[in-house]
């Protein structure tokens, strides 16, 4: 209970929500205060690795540096993949929340969302990053967990509630009771799969290599999870043309986009549903009441909740500020003592 103590007093807490797209950083009394590109520009001189910028400076950068600059995103799948970027980076936005005031950085305590299938290795990895950051202390909390909260869902009662987190590197299927998780799953589908997905497709069809900034603007400008009737919206889109080795730019349709999120798409019905088969009964009953709750940057792409509905015939709702729902639950998992029993210590 010391740390609770301790945790109550301390006017610079805060929750992370350290996303593979997107970094978001909820602050006690003060709500989200930074919502940034989870990117690090690293410059090397006289052969030494030096962080340039970091956040809204540095996703610009991305695939436009110069050989001695790098723009890099430090977590792949919901998880770290380069442990001493992330800790610059997590440092950069800690401070950043905190008005900059990096005297104060030692009085904070953290809590950290991670995936629910992340193995301890990873958890750990986390969990050293941000003490090397500068937190005192650091909890972790499971991202469906903290999504459900953040969405509103009464997770303490006896009810099941059922929410669907779509990330960039993961998503987090789990029905939650009583404070706890009756089922989860975590698949490494999300929206980097999707952009993956769409610059494949316009390579193949149209002979013309996309970087990942332009596949990620063609998702959210014409991408749907269902296909339209006929073509669809039409965008042009920018590139090198494989076969001329020039600059080219090609027409793509909503349609064809459809056609190349199909795969991505189903995988995450497929996660839903099997979810849905391993629930137990009781908790299927409340599921039929209150549906599916979708969170996450994903949940936005067009019409993903009318795949989920006509998939498993429940209703499928999107969260209001579904991408900042995680980071909203974490914090309102240590300001709310009846949330307490969900951090994890180990």
């Amino acid at each position: 209970m010391k740390f609770f103590n301790r945790f109550a007093s301390t006017a610079h807490d805060m929750a992370i929500d350290l996303g593979t797209v997107n970094t978001v950083v909820y602050v006690r009394d003060k709500g989200i205060v930074l919502n940034e590109p989870s990117v690090v520009a690293l410059e090397t001189r006289d052969g030494v690795r030096r962080v340039k910028v970091v956040g809204n400076e540095a996703k610009p950068m991305m695939g436009k540096t110069p050989d001695n600059i790098q723009a890099i995103r430090p977590l792949r799948d919901g998880v770290i993949a380069d442990i001493d970027v992330a800790e610059q980076m997590l440092k950069h936005f800690m401070d950043k929340a905190q008005g900059g005031a990096s005297r104060f950085r030692q009085r904070s305590h953290v809590v950290i969302c991670v995936p629910s299938g992340s193995t301890m290795v990873e958890r750990r990895a986390i969990r050293d990053a941000a003490t090397n950051a500068g937190a005192v202390s650091v909890r972790l909390i499971e991202e469906s967990l903290a999504a459900a909260i953040g969405a509103g869902l009464h997770v303490t009662e006896p009810r099941g509630a059922m929410v669907v987190d779509i990330g960039g590197g993961t998503t987090e299927v789990a029905v939650l009771s009583l404070s706890g998780v009756a089922y989860s799953n975590s698949v490494r589908v999300g929206g980097d799969k999707m952009d993956e997905m769409i610059s494949s497709s316009i390579r193949r069809k149209h002979n013309l290599m996309v970087g990942e900034m332009t596949a990620e603007r063609v998702k959210l400008t014409i991408g749907c999870a269902t296909p339209p009737v006929g073509d669809g919206m039409v965008m042009g889109v920018k590139g090198r043309d494989l076969v001329t080795g020039r600059p080219a730019e090609v027409q793509v349709t909503e349609a064809e986009i459809a056609e190349a999120l199909a795969e991505p798409v189903g995988q995450i019905v497929s996660a839903v549903r099997a979810a849905l088969e391993q629930t137990p009964p009781e908790l299927s009953a409340d599921i039929i009441d209150e549906g599916i709750t979708l969170t996450g940057g994903g949940a936005l792409l067009r019409r993903m909740d009318e795949a989920i509905a006509s998939a498993t015939g429940l209703p499928v709702v999107v969260a209001d500020d579904a991408l900042i729902c995680v980071a909203m639950g974490a914090g309102r998992a240590f300001e709310d003592p009846a949330y307490h029993g969900v951090l994890i210590t180990a």
